[in-house]
């Protein structure tokens, strides 16, 4: 069992639920150490005092608040603990939202799973994640940790309560500066950049397949390394981006290899993405009642001949 990382409680209107605070997810990244290249020594860092040089361990670090350059008040874990803060020992939920209505791009780091802490929590925990299920809302909360208080998102995911971190709203920077000047696209572009989207669509990420390749490589390196022999190449071909000439080729071609991935026979040869003959069809079509017209004049012309002959 991973450790708690925090405990405390939820607060829920006058509703309190005791919980403890864990990480949601986990790194599998591969560590390399800093070696000398010329006899292959690890490089330690240590930390020192500046007064008497002293090398010193983390039990006799502790933290402060530099006012000037020779003035640093100390700053204990009592002290924070002792905080005069409502979400120091709690995460406040301030209120209830649309899923949909948060964007991707609030999102921060870091996302937990709350755990009840002991049996008298279980009951107001199911509570919690069933409303939340049945009215298909998110949680905003505030929490405190590690040094600074947070937003977050609280919700259910399986019969777990998940708290994702966001960003505050000053955190994040306008997409204005970086918008592309104002570009003319056709439908049939629109229409083609489309149906390559319905072609890759999947129905959620847990049917996508994908892997960390850059890790497989890296393990291939280090085994290669210590067996003294060269990596093994790797598979496939490396793509390397073209610039783009002609867009609706390129749609064209993204659309057959995509199907082709997905063994779609239907979808073999030339792909479907092609322009709309509309108004060709019109002109035709113009074309034909023009000429009904005509004949019809001719035929009437003619009976009137032939009246006045009579």
């Amino acid at each position: 069992m991973p450790r708690p990382l925090w405990s405390g409680a939820v607060s829920f209107g006058l509703v309190t639920v005791p919980i403890k605070l864990e990480n949601a997810t986990e790194k599998h990244d591969v560590s390399l150490r800093q070696v000398h290249v010329e006899d292959g020594g690890r490089i330690r860092y240590r930390k020192t005092c500046d007064i008497d040089g002293q090398v010193l361990t983390e039990d006799e670090i502790g933290k402060g608040y530099e006012i000037s350059k020779d003035h640093v008040i100390p700053i204990t874990d009592e002290d924070l603990a002792e905080m005069p803060l409502p979400t120091a020992k709690a995460i406040e939920i301030v209120a209830f939202i649309d899923r949909s209505s948060v964007d991707a791009v609030q999102y921060g780091a870091g996302s937990y799973y709350l755990t009840a802490d002991g049996p008298v929590a279980a009951k107001p925990y199911v509570l919690l994640r069933k409303a939340l299920e049945r009215n298909e809302k998110v949680a905003v909360a505030k929490f405190a940790l590690r040094g600074r208080e947070r937003l977050g998102l609280l919700r259910p995911l399986g019969d777990a309560l998940l708290l994702s971190g966001l960003h505050w709203a000053d955190e994040i920077r306008s997409s204005e500066e970086i918008t592309p000047p104002a570009t003319e696209l056709n439908d049939d572009e629109i229409d083609g950049a489309l149906e390559l989207m319905e072609t890759m669509t999947v129905a959620s990420l847990t049917d996508l397949d994908v892997t960390d390749h850059y890790t497989e490589a890296l393990h291939e390196v280090i085994e290669a390394k210590a067996e003294h022999r060269p990596p093994k190449p790797a598979e496939g071909e490396e793509k390397e981006a073209a610039p783009v000439v002609d867009l609706m080729a390129a749609l064209e071609k993204s659309v057959a290899d995509a199907r082709e991935r997905r063994g779609d026979t239907a979808g073999s040869g030339e792909a479907t993405v092609h322009e709309m003959p509309a108004k060709p069809k019109k002109k035709t079509a113009a074309k034909k009642a023009t000429a009904k017209k005509t004949a019809a004049k001719k035929t009437a012309a003619k009976k009137t001949t032939r009246r006045k002959t009579a």
